[in-house]
């Protein structure tokens, strides 16, 4: 299928080939198996020595939630549901799911995000295909599997995977939808950008408008019709968004946990100020845990170079240049035409152009948030990479191509880093002799010698993200570190993962302890009694919430838990103005020696009520 195509229909459902390997009916032999050969390998990537990197928080909530359908339905945090977590559940109840059926360990937990992230692989291949051919798509599929940003995010537990596979099957059903001219499909788009919604709150809305440009670019009919049916797609997506949320706020509270990161025990609080709006110009959580346990976290700040230098440039930035003219070369091609490419670039530059602005704006940012441009960066390389090689007699085209190779050798260069984790010795010389033989054998254009260019100008584009995605499999890298970080910050951020390792050399110091009461202890934040809770599966009472600030349990609360001896330990920071904290800095008993928290950061340890000896 040519990149310049209009809408035509769907293939009937019996063309395929007699072999699950084979290419379907109608498209080149090389396209499956090679397609099938980067699913294998980004899984491969995904799932090697991957185990290591668990967001402790979330793993400690997805037991608790696996525990009882009570605490799988209302996502608590802990096993005893005092309080929830502080995102959505979507993600986490596949998760949860997984550790019902196998039980509690570490695979359960990733392997979910494994198989997301190989079916992102696929579920991107078919979108671009549908759109711009299949050469476009296989080269989309392989420059998505090399982007550091999705290799690092798909090998942890946190929601970001299953919210970038939702939006990209709402892609392919959108698009579907255009081509097909069935409402029924645009509608299944909707519910799709719903469920991503409760995957990742608000990020999963930013790709809205892009999907209803590219409708509104390829769909047949009026404007009237393709705008109605547009108004239909948005009230199912609200209310898939919403249903959830309006089924816990009418839930009586006290049957329910506390909703966390709300003062006011509020499901829409937590989603659209506290994970929401409240990003743009208020603390984040990060940074209220920091505030309150002296925790060390550091996030680049706001500007339009964010995504471009250091650690960010480095998940995700080697590739946005040439996004960007790919971005532009598609806008020229599909200039007068109302067809496929046209919907195309419509899609994936809207995408790329509204993340891009929302991750340099907003007031902090992980490295794992720069995985949701990918897909568009991929689909924008592949599209005009295809264009390219359909237009190579075009000595216009392959100077353009050849500034593109040249411009991005020059920006990686500059991007890698001194000395890093990972970091390979001579890529920058490597980097070089590729951009520059790729831009020789396409200025002199001689025939033979044009796949060998145009092999080389791909590999000059993508040697430094594919070293940075191998470094990330090679260090055991996860989430939240980035390729080629420092030493200290890829120590740093093990050390955060492995918390659980160390807690259960104090498991039996701490339920010896805790004796015949029914909780093993309390503690300073959802943060501090996450690895006890995720390596026991008792109940530990989070203080405060993740950030410390929600007001649950209440003063009365804890000194009634207290009296009654639901728990005899309290951990905490040393220095506390929590009026609950403070209670209890005054009125237990201070042990001698707390056990030492990530980043070399000490609690004070609290023994509440007469030792039972």
């Amino acid at each position: 299928m040519s990149a310049t195509e209009t809408p035509v229909e769907l293939p009937a459902r019996g063309a395929r080939s007699s072999a699950w390997w084979r290419s379907a009916v109608g498209q080149p032999a090389w396209a499956r198996p090679t397609l099938l050969v980067l699913t294998v390998l980004a899984g491969l990537g995904y799932a090697w020595n991957a185990t290591g990197n668990l967001e402790i928080y979330y793993a400690a909530a997805v037991r608790s939630m696996s525990m009882s359908w009570h605490n799988f339905f209302f996502a608590a945090f802990d096993p005893a549901g005092t309080v929830t977590i502080d995102k959505l559940p979507g993600a986490f109840w596949v998760q949860a799911l997984s550790v019902r059926v196998f039980g509690v360990h570490p695979w359960a937990i990733v392997a979910p995000q494994v198989a997301e992230g190989m079916a992102s692989v696929l579920v991107l291949y078919r979108v671009v295909h549908r759109l711009t051919g299949p050469l476009a798509g296989i080269l989309a599929a392989g420059v998505f599997v090399l982007s550091p940003a999705t290799m690092a995010l798909n090998r942890g537990n946190v929601p970001d995977t299953l919210m970038v596979l939702l939006l990209l099957l709402a892609a392919d059903a959108t698009v579907r939808a255009a081509i097909s001219g069935r409402l029924r499909s645009l509608v299944w788009a909707a519910v799709l950008v719903g469920l991503a919604f409760q995957a990742k709150m608000i990020e999963g809305w930013l790709v809205l408008p892009a999907l209803a440009f590219a409708y509104l670019m390829a769909a047949g009919g009026g404007w009237w019709r393709r705008l109605s049916r547009l108004g239909i797609a948005g009230l199912v997506t609200g209310a898939v968004s919403l249903s959830w949320m309006v089924v816990v706020s009418l839930w009586p509270a006290g049957s329910r946990p506390y909703v966390d990161g709300s003062t006011t025990n509020s499901i829409f609080h937590q989603v659209f100020v506290y994970n929401g709006f409240g990003r743009l110009d208020q603390l984040t959580p990060d940074q209220l845990l920091t505030k309150a346990i002296g925790l060390r976290f550091s996030s680049p700040a706001p500007g339009w170079d964010r995504l471009l230098t250091g650690g960010l440039g480095h998940d995700t930035g080697w590739l946005i240049p040439a996004a960007l003219i790919a971005l532009a070369g598609c806008l020229i091609a599909a200039r007068g035409e109302r067809g496929l490419l046209r919907a195309s670039t419509a899609l994936w530059g809207t995408w790329l152009i509204v993340l891009a602005v929302v991750f340099s704006a907003s007031s902090t940012v992980n490295p794992y948030y720069t995985a949701a441009l990918s897909p568009p960066i991929a689909a924008l390389l592949g599209t005009a990479g295809s264009l390219a090689w359909e237009r190579r007699d075009d000595l216009r085209v392959r100077l353009a191509v050849v500034a593109t190779v040249l411009l991005s050798a020059a920006y990686a260069v500059w991007l890698l880093p001194g000395q890093g984790v990972g970091l390979v010795a001579g890529l920058p010389e490597v980097e070089i002799a590729l951009a520059v033989a790729a831009a020789v054998l396409l200025t002199i254009a001689i025939r033979p010698s044009r796949r060998v260019a145009g092999a080389l100008a791909a590999t000059a584009v993508l040697v430094a993200p594919a070293v940075a995605s191998a470094s990330v499999v090679a260090n055991r890298l996860g989430p939240f570190d980035t390729p080629f970080e420092s030493s200290a910050s890829s120590t740093y951020a093990r050390t955060l993962g492995q918390v659980a390792t160390r807690t259960e050399a104090l498991l039996p110091a701490l339920e010896r302890a805790q004796g015949l009461e029914p909780d093993l202890m309390a503690t300073q934040t959802s943060a501090v009694a996450a690895p006890f809770i995720y390596d026991s599966g008792e109940e530990v009472l989070p203080i405060g919430g993740f950030t410390g600030t929600i007001p649950q349990p209440t003063l009365g609360d804890l000194k009634a838990m207290i009296a009654r001896g639901d728990f005899h330990l309290v951990i905490q920071a040393p220095n506390v103005t929590d009026p609950r904290l403070a209670w209890v800095a005054s009125h237990c008993f201070p042990l001698p020696a707390g056990p030492n928290a990530a980043g070399g950061l000490r609690f004070a340890v609290y023994y509440c009520g007469r030792p039972s000896f």
